[in-house]
């Protein structure tokens, strides 16, 4: 005869050191014996993501060939192909009330609200989806939602004499008249999910008598191992190897001192490092899903009219210069080439979710996530068609794999809608909605 005897972890357990706090994976402990996990308070939970990128595509490069079941990916979106059948591109999309002569200055944060600014120098746009979510699923988390970036402001300065400087930096409102910061300083965004002490001076104290965070965790982790099983003692391992890595990097970035350098208008370093800067926010991103920390995450990949030159793929052109190609193949290529590897990075952060046990499945099983800009011709600072799609397996919710053509200029805000019902948040409208889609 077999006897149940397990005990189960709460799934809100942390590992607790001075000051310090560190969220854990969802690990077999945490289901009670002899119980379903989809019955359980353990069982997965949907995470949400909102990737947003600068200065749209060249449309004939990212728009795939084929509809329906039957498509091939474009060049631009070729580096996703590994992740096709949990990927679904919808074209024809554009957005009206985000079209303006001020075009960079609101078009960040009018992507997810569909809502066009009141002119005023103080902002008040729309409520943006991913807020309506966090509104839903993000309050038994400790952070409701996380805003990143990887450029100082996340692209703020971009201003206009009608509507200010409060949409171009962000792409988060939580009312019509507080749009979210969006942080791009890894060492700050890494002290706020796990903490170091609750003012400076404290901070400082703890950081002259501890080198890690996780040092400051050691007895709680030594205690937790007793209580799990040899699978569990596994994935807990590999979670504290990833947080020990996303430190080490974190750490390597802020002892680099540029002070005593003469550095030129357009720091080449600066645009060297851009790529370990965007994987490390994203890997944070992914930790933060992974602790229960937040469910909600919006990230913008560059900033708004970013002069981020990316000579680390042959473009040594800053980027918004280089975005208004006029036409010029030489540029467009170029234009191409910086697009094509914001999608590299993206399927690289796909993979890190997909390579990340969650319950019965993957993070990526477990994620929905909304890839796409809210301009289209980057030249002609035009908002149709936009670059669309939705990645990762969303719990099942959604029917994957697939190319959707809908009739043309199609609001964007009925992606939203669907999405937001889809995902169990019933919602009657989003912004200019006039319907949902059947084929999602």
């Amino acid at each position: 005869m077999n006897f149940i005897t397990r005990k189960h972890i709460s799934r809100r357990a942390v590992l607790r050191g001075a000051g310090v706090g560190i969220g854990l994976p969802l690990l077999d402990a945490m289901v009670p014996a002899a119980t379903a996990l989809a019955a359980t308070a353990a069982k997965p939970n949907l995470r949400m993501g909102f990737v947003y990128f600068p200065h749209g595509a060249i449309m004939d490069r990212w728009t795939p060939t084929g509809s329906g079941k039957d498509f091939k990916l474009s060049p631009i979106l070729e580096p996703l192909a590994d992740y096709q059948q949990q990927m679904i591109v919808v074209s024809n999309l554009g957005n009206r009330p985000g079209e303006s002569a001020a075009v960079h200055a609101i078009v960040p944060g009018t992507w997810l609200s569909c809502v066009h600014p009141r002119e005023s120098q103080d902002p008040y746009g729309g409520v943006t989806i991913d807020q309506m979510a966090a509104l839903k699923i993000g309050q038994d988390t400790p952070l409701p939602s996380l805003e990143v970036s990887t450029e100082a402001g996340g692209g703020g300065g971009v201003c206009d004499r009608a509507y200010g400087c409060s949409y171009s930096g962000t792409i988060a409102f939580r009312t019509p008249s507080t749009p979210l910061p969006m942080e791009y300083n890894p060492r700050n965004l890494f002290q706020r999910l796990f903490g170091r002490g609750d003012t400076v001076e404290e901070r400082q104290a703890l950081g002259d008598q501890y080198n890690s965070i996780l040092d400051m965790v050691q007895s709680d982790v030594a205690s937790m191992k007793r209580r799990l099983g040899a699978p569990d003692r596994v994935v807990l391992a590999d979670y504290l190897d990833s947080v020990r890595e996303v430190e080490r990097r974190v750490q390597k970035m802020a002892q680099q001192d540029l002070s005593g350098l003469d550095l030129p208008p357009v720091p080449m370093g600066v645009a060297e490092q851009f790529p370990q800067q965007q994987m490390l926010m994203f890997d944070m991103i992914a930790l933060a899903w992974q602790s229960n920390l937040t469910r909600i995450a919006t990230m913008m990949m560059a900033a708004e009219v970013s002069n981020m030159t990316y000579n680390f793929v042959g473009v040594p052109d800053a980027f918004h210069p280089v975005s208004h190609h006029q036409s010029d193949g030489t540029k467009i290529e170029k234009l191409v080439k910086i697009q094509t590897f914001h999608s590299q990075q993206m399927a690289k952060f796909l993979k890190r979710l997909a390579d990340t046990p969650d319950g019965d499945g993957s993070l990526l099983d477990h994620s929905l996530i909304v890839y796409g800009s809210n301009m289209s011709n980057s030249n002609a600072h035009n908002q149709y068609p936009l670059p669309t799609m939705v990645l990762g397996g969303a719990n099942g919710l959604l029917k994957g794999g697939q190319h959707i053509n809908p009739a043309e200029r199609t609001p964007i805000a009925n992606l939203w809608l669907t999405l937001m019902n889809r995902v169990g948040i019933e919602m009657e409208s989003v912004g200019d909605s006039s319907g949902q889609f059947a084929e999602i």
